[in-house]
């Protein structure tokens, strides 16, 4: 039975995250942040991953957060939130910009709206996916990291071997902090390899 005021609802509420999903990437992380590090957030509302990425990479890292959605003021110093498309080239080049040069880590937990035709959500579950490898490709440093949702559906191995074919290392893993019964899952890829379309970091 779905329950949203489960007990990571209340922990992260306790411990003032912007929500549960705060965990998700606690779980996630295993040295992915580290201190002074450059982060994009695509998809960063309500705010928790935003929250943990911001601690992990200490005062001297720098977070950006983009979403369509307006967000309530975080009150953190090295975050900063754009409220856009992660679609526009613009808006990922304002986003490196407030990074002062290229990601470290690009992370998407970006869920589409659901409409409860299977066929349409797990093809916008998809798209998502696509959307956030390009920007991982554009604004990730050579050899930076990206941690992206996906879901397991007909698109899933078509969708890992995109990654892995830009990553020198990928692995599928799931988060402790995922609702039982969900089909969600979170791709973890190392090892950036370049290209030449990559935004410059001046």
């Amino acid at each position: 039975m779905y329950e949203r005021k489960d007990r990571l609802y209340r922990k992260a509420k306790a411990q003032g995250l912007r929500s549960r999903a705060a965990f998700k990437l606690e779980d996630l992380d295993r040295g992915l942040l580290g201190r002074g590090h450059r982060v994009i957030d695509l998809g960063c509302w309500p705010g928790g991953w935003l929250q943990v990425a911001s601690r992990r990479v200490g005062p001297g890292g720098r977070v950006v957060g983009i979403d369509t959605r307006a967000m309530a003021p975080l009150g953190l110093p090295n975050v900063r939130v754009l409220q856009g498309d992660v679609c526009r080239d613009d808006v990922i080049e304002d986003a490196v910009h407030e990074l002062g040069g290229l990601a470290d880590v690009v992370l998407s937990d970006m869920s589409p709206s659901l409409t409860g035709i299977r066929d349409r959500d797990e093809a916008q579950a998809s798209e998502l996916v696509r959307r956030a490898l390009g920007v991982a490709e554009r604004s990730l440093r050579p050899g930076g990291s990206f941690v992206c949702k996906i879901f397991m559906n007909g698109e899933y191995r078509e969708l890992r071997d995109a990654v892995a074919r830009r990553f020198e290392h990928v692995s599928t893993t799931r988060s402790e902090a995922t609702r039982k019964g969900s089909a969600e899952l979170y791709l973890v890829a190392r090892g950036l390899v370049p290209a030449v379309d990559r935004i410059s970091p001046e």
